[in-house]
């Protein structure tokens, strides 16, 4: 049996590097993303119906964390970096399969000129370019589990940050892209055991480097630069 994994579909996001990716799937309703079909899939047989649900499960691939070697266990970056879990207790992105699991909701079906089928979604969290092994749809009544016990990872679900966004930088980027901005830096892409109080990240956003501090549990937005800008330098 063939058991080579086929690519349906790609995704578009505003994150070119992992960096500043939220942790999880919703956790920022208002990133979007746009899943285009690969080959024989830009069909719109594929996907007839598919509008007829409010989410979706996206099957994908870890495209930038793969390895050459199996680990039993990994080191959580909410835990510190330091404890170790079973890899088949967290949702690292260091698997056997490098295999990843999102839920998103469908905001828009449209169609390009040549009738390809383009899926518009949002709370996604995925770097751009990812490709996307399936796509199933999200059912209530059997997916959602609210009493579920959620270990490190319910511990840690409010984890966030103060943000201090200067409105004169704010305006530096697109009026839509402001709000998603801000949601994003509130949930501190930094990794739990990489943080500095006077060192200068940056977050590399829809062609934006936006520079940011954090210290005492509140980021400040330094600098916003535009990434096409022929001066332009990476500050990580």
């Amino acid at each position: 049996m063939d058991d080579k994994l086929i690519v349906v579909a790609k995704i578009h996001t505003d994150f070119k590097e992992k960096f500043g990716i939220p942790r999880q799937s919703g956790l920022v309703d208002s990133l979007k993303g746009e899943i285009h079909f690969e080959g024989e899939f830009k069909n719109p047989d594929a996907i007839r119906g598919i509008e007829e649900y409010s989410h979706l499960w996206l099957l994908w691939g870890f495209s930038k964390a793969r390895q050459d070697s199996i680990h039993l266990t990994v080191a959580p970056p909410r835990l510190g970096g330091k404890e170790r879990k079973g890899v088949f207790a967290t949702r690292s992105p260091f698997r056997p399969n490098s295999i990843g699991l999102s839920s998103v909701r469908l905001e828009e079906v449209f169609y390009e000129e040549n009738g390809a089928p383009v899926l518009i979604v949002s709370g996604a969290d995925l770097l751009d370019g990812t490709p996307i092994y399936d796509i199933k749809p999200y059912l209530a009544y059997t997916d959602s589990h609210p009493q579920a016990e959620g270990s490190f990872g319910e511990a840690h679900k409010a984890d966030a940050v103060t943000v201090v966004f200067p409105a004169e930088l704010k305006k530096r980027l697109p009026a839509d892209l402001q709000q998603t901005a801000f949601d994003v830096l509130s949930q501190d892409p930094r990794a739990a055991y990489n943080k500095k109080p006077d060192y200068i990240y940056g977050m590399n956003f829809a062609g934006y480097d936006i520079r940011f501090v954090v210290e005492n549990g509140v980021l400040t937005v330094k600098d916003v630069v535009d990434t096409h800008s022929s001066d332009w330098k990476r500050v990580k």
